[in-house]
């Protein structure tokens, strides 16, 4: 083989690899068909709704909403567009999830993207009052050194464990933001309702905020909603991955979620559903409405046995000193506790005046 023929299959392969690396603006990110797979049209039960979440309901089954996949399509895609014009521009992502089902995936993909991230506990005011937030980093950096240049062993026992126990709390708190410097451009929060502080902070200082929401969400509080299922962790992954993707992809990287299925057919609901093994859709629906009642059980909202109330009356002091007084019989004195009138102590003197007589 000559050396032309080669120059130019290498050139062939490198326009093959930017084909596969660079997409075009009308490239679907995401096809409702893999949302589906994923389990991400399962909402909240038909009590625990919120009416402004009508436009991304498809239809109720078994007590339970059916979301609109072809519409959370559309919504990620205007979502991962908006991100990576954010990110591209030099824009820093926060990703803020601290339910059990979202620690795992908003760990790995905010490390995967390079991002910052909350999983543990958001503490009040890590937006709002950033300076103290930074000084508490600061602090265990601090300890952090000390433990590596050896000053710690250095200390009495029992300062020392009193700086190993600030220190786990602390990390356990801000691991995910202890290399941040300013205050992030965007904020990605899976179930707004459990992380309703965060998206208070974020809308106060007018950062844009993404969010994974159910049907319980309040839309009006998000600027970029990609309604589907918060509470399982194959949908949490497939979303939280594809806000990864969009970042990666604003850095200049190589998504991994994204454009995966970018020709897959397009279908209605109704199509993908009859598609759907019944016997897993039921056990899945099942699994949801457990999970609802658990949630709701947490948080006392649930239903709960009532505790008997004693029946007790109560009555002002006067009240007490006329109404629970035994009447005085006659000939003798009143009661300590009975109240004492004019006519009462006047009948008194007229009868002892009557008997020294």
């Amino acid at each position: 083989m000559s050396e032309e023929e080669k120059k130019i299959e290498t050139t062939e392969e490198k326009k093959d690899v930017m084909q596969q690396t660079v997409h075009g603006e009308n490239d679907a990110v995401v096809s409702a068909k893999t949302l589906l797979d994923s389990g991400c049209h399962f909402g909240h039960r038909v009590s625990q709704w919120n009416p402004k979440m009508r436009q991304y309901i498809y239809n109720r089954r078994n007590n339970l909403y059916i979301i609109d996949l072809n519409k959370s399509a559309e919504a990620m895609q205007k979502a991962y567009k908006a991100l990576k014009d954010i990110v591209s521009k030099g824009g820093k992502v926060l990703f803020v999830g601290t339910k059990s089902y979202a620690q795992k995936a908003i760990q790995e993909e905010a490390v995967r993207s390079g991002s910052f991230y909350v999983s543990h506990r958001w503490l009040g005011g890590t937006l709002t009052n950033f300076r103290t937030i930074c000084k508490r980093i600061a602090l265990l950096k601090e300890i952090e050194q000390k433990e590596v240049s050896g000053e710690l062993d250095k200390l009495p026992k029992k300062e020392i464990a009193e700086q190993l126990k600030l220190k786990a709390k602390l990390s356990q708190n801000l691991e995910g933001i202890k290399e941040i410097r300013l205050l992030p451009q965007a904020v990605v929060v899976v179930d707004p309702k459990t992380e309703h502080n965060a998206i208070a902070e974020a809308r106060t200082l007018h950062i844009p905020v993404f969010a994974l929401g159910d049907t319980n969400t309040n839309p009006d509080e998000i600027d970029y909603l990609v309604p589907a299922n918060d509470d399982g962790e194959a949908s949490i992954r497939i979303i939280v991955g594809l806000f990864a993707d969009a970042v990666v992809e604003g850095k200049g990287g190589e998504p991994l979620y994204a454009y995966k299925d970018a020709n897959a057919a397009a279908g209605t609901m109704a199509e993908m559903l009859e598609g759907v093994d019944k016997t897993e859709q039921i056990k899945a629906i099942r699994a949801k409405l457990r999970d609802d009642a658990i949630a709701m059980r947490k948080n006392g909202k649930g239903r709960s046995r009532r505790k008997p109330v004693k029946n007790f009356r109560r009555f002002s002091r006067s009240n007490t000193a006329n109404k629970d007084a035994a009447p005085a019989k006659e000939g003798t004195a009143p009661a300590a506790n009975a109240a004492v009138t004019p006519s009462t102590t006047a009948s008194v003197v007229e009868k002892k005046t009557e008997e020294t007589k």
